[in-house]
């Protein structure tokens, strides 16, 4: 493994740490029980998952690092160049489905990816960002997380937060639902521009400003008042979650296609989820109002 590598592995450790670490305070009661595992073909990761909590129904935050060769068709699907080469991926990915349906659900993801074929240079790029999926979506809510992702965007350029925000906006999108995932945030992928340095301080800064990002939001929502209409409705809107992760999400396509580790692969669904033929919610409800926030819109 690189030197450049081994720097990413070492923060990325850590901070699958101080996430966990700062969730278990937000719940107050849950703990994260760690399963380590190891990959037949080359490497391994941690998968912690905290389940049953006051507020968080489940939360899963896996590191992991692999290696292997070939690279899977997910990661050469833009990259034929690299068709039969080998590769190191390392990096963190989470998902948070709280109890409340007024607290969104929340992904983040941060990582680093090398690849090489003989006789070639190795090239390196490193990916991530986070995404909010709220079921009640509140303004100031979302103001708060696009402002926490435009504030550490800024020292990078005048242009990245605009342009990751829109990556975010058409990356997560069910096109055969016309709608967005959620209200989005920060996506990025084969970032290299700049050099190493750069690049693993803007990921830094996006894996750590996850929490000033999310924490808030629960610290607001955490106590609202809900019942069975707004539970059933979080339920069903979950399901929008699953669609998206096993029709789109090149995570877990580049997870399954490189022989990862299943249970770990498949952490990011909800523990419970709902479908409902045709359902439509009552006009002018507060399920209703959900549709308005599904399309892209400038938000700080």
């Amino acid at each position: 493994m690189s030197e450049q590598a081994d720097i990413a592995e070492s923060f990325l450790r850590g901070l699958q740490d101080r996430i966990c670490t700062a969730l278990e305070q937000a719940d107050g009661e849950a703990r994260f029980v760690e399963d380590a595992w190891q990959r037949a073909a080359g490497g391994g990761g941690r998968t912690r998952v905290m389940r049953e909590g006051a507020v968080f129904e489940q939360a899963g935050v896996n590191f992991s690092r692999v290696a292997g060769s070939p690279l899977p068709p997910s990661a050469t699907a833009h990259r034929p160049d690299l068709v039969g080469g080998s590769f190191i991926a390392t990096g963190v990915s989470l998902v948070i489905h709280p109890r409340n349906p007024y607290i969104p659900t929340t992904h983040a993801n941060v990582r680093y990816f090398e690849a090489s074929r003989e006789g070639a240079e190795p090239v390196w790029w490193f990916g991530g960002g986070f995404d909010l999926t709220p079921y009640y979506p509140f303004d100031e809510d979302v103001r708060h997380w696009h402002g926490v992702a435009k504030a550490l965007c800024a020292p990078y350029g005048d242009d990245v937060y605009e342009r990751y925000k829109k990556w975010c906006d058409e990356y997560f999108y069910l096109k055969h639902r016309g709608e967005t995932r959620g209200v989005g945030g920060l996506f990025y992928d084969d970032m290299n521009e700049g050099g190493f340095d750069r690049c693993m301080d803007f990921t830094r800064d996006v894996g750590q400003g996850f929490l000033d990002a999310f924490l808030p939001i629960v610290g607001r929502r955490r106590d609202t008042p809900y019942g069975e209409r707004e539970r059933e409705f979080q339920l069903y809107r979950r399901g929008r979650y699953v669609e998206f992760n096993l029709v789109y999400d090149r995570g877990t396509l580049f997870g399954l296609q490189s022989g990862g580790r299943t249970e770990s692969i498949l952490m990011s669904l909800p523990p419970r989820v709902r479908f409902e033929y045709a359902f439509t919610p009552a006009p002018d409800s507060a399920e209703a109002k959900l549709a308005e926030y599904l399309k892209p819109r400038d938000w700080v």
